[in-house]
């Protein structure tokens, strides 16, 4: 199963935890639909990072894309020679979501582009030419060429450049540069090196299992009192796909993440946010699902 599989796998079983079902999220989220097919983010125009959430939950939760007009939007990107690696994983993923995968013409040229992105030190970094690559980058890179039908060249050295990020406590770093434990990084390289067959370490469980505040939610990084909602997805997403018991946290965490909730369907990331959009519709749903009985 991929990582995208994965994801999708617990996010559809969300709706048992929303209030009024899955109803709301899915007309939020064909309302950030623009005219040209793709979806917008916190302005009015198409972005596609925000629309490979868009489809990504909407595919989750079983609901029609509209795929003709969102294939031209996707067509209108080729194979992503112009794309950073964020936005070359989120093309891969809703190429990946579209009846049929992503076509064979652009497939190869999406897979190249990302290994463009490959570092010195065998890692991904976000572009070409670095000497270091980054958690977050060889969590995108592999989640993409897994939607593409791909395999990273030289496996063992995406794991060797993960577990350099490695800090004290059984945390990781994002990169070399700042080497502070951050629970985004930190559940990438888990989610990663788990891919790549390093099986995660009790440390690192324990310590995302650490970030978690009395509201319920999990913070991004030690000392840090706010929860946020992508921590808190990320966190139970990592968790659980590693086998962790989420029953003592169950009711708490699934109470902060509908606290997020707002009027029109859709997820904030955190109280003081006042706009929803479709990356937190879609982290509420992983969130959720993460929190549903195996």
């Amino acid at each position: 199963m991929t990582i995208r599989q994965e994801m999708s796998r617990l996010a559809g079983r969300a709706a048992g935890r929303l209030p009024h079902g899955a109803g709301p999220v899915v007309q939020f989220l064909r309302g950030r639909r623009c005219p040209d097919g793709g979806f917008r983010g916190r302005s009015a125009d198409s972005d596609l990072y925000y629309t490979a959430f868009a489809v990504h939950a909407l595919s989750a939760l079983s609901a029609e894309l509209p795929t003709e007009p969102l294939g031209r939007y996707l067509d209108s990107f080729a194979g992503g020679d112009d794309l950073d690696l964020v936005h070359l994983a989120c093309l891969a993923r809703c190429r990946a979501v579209m009846p049929g995968g992503a076509p064979r013409a652009a497939a190869p040229g999406i897979a190249a582009a990302i290994e463009r992105c490959r570092s010195a030190d065998g890692g991904y970094a976000p572009a070409p030419g670095a000497d270091r690559g980054t958690a977050y980058a060889c969590f995108l890179a592999l989640g993409a060429l897994q939607d593409l039908g791909a395999a990273p060249a030289r496996p063992e050295e995406i794991a060797a450049c993960l577990e350099s990020l490695q800090v004290k406590g059984g945390a990781f770093a994002n990169d070399a540069c700042l080497p502070m434990g951050m629970v985004p990084a930190t559940t990438a390289a888990v989610v990663t090196l788990r891919h790549l067959g390093r099986p995660p370490r009790r440390g690192s469980l324990d310590w995302l299992l650490a970030r978690r505040r009395p509201d319920g939610g999990f913070a991004a990084a030690e000392g840090l009192a706010e929860s946020d909602l992508l921590s808190t997805a990320t966190s139970l997403f990592a968790l659980r796909t590693a086998g962790a018991d989420l029953t003592p946290l169950r009711e708490d965490c699934a109470a902060y993440v509908l606290a997020l909730h707002d009027s029109g369907g859709g997820f904030r990331d955190r109280p003081a946010d006042g706009q929803a959009d479709c990356e937190y519709a879609f982290y509420a749903l992983l969130a959720l699902g993460a929190l549903e009985q195996p």
